[in-house]
């Protein structure tokens, strides 16, 4: 297994715990951790894609990110980043 692809995996873990974070109750979509772990887990997925290029994948991605800068940004603007 090669370094991106571990790097893929671990953004892919990090999506994935967002996601089951906030099904469970324990992270809400309007933390700033959560957008701030989807935004972690897009751009290391991006990353592995230099490797394997996958054109879906990076556009789906690359919306991941801007869509959890969004997030960030609201966030920063409500004063929940503090």
């Amino acid at each position: 297994m090669t370094l991106l692809t571990i790097i893929g995996v671990l953004g892919s873990a990090a999506v994935i715990i967002a996601y089951f974070s906030s099904q469970q109750g324990w992270l809400h979509s309007d933390d700033w951790r959560f957008p701030a772990l989807n935004l972690a887990g897009a751009a290391l997925i991006l990353a592995s894609l230099y490797e394997a290029w996958n054109l879906p994948s990076a556009v789906m991605e690359g919306f991941w990110v801007l869509i959890s800068v969004y997030g960030l940004l609201r966030a920063r603007g409500s004063g929940a980043l503090g």
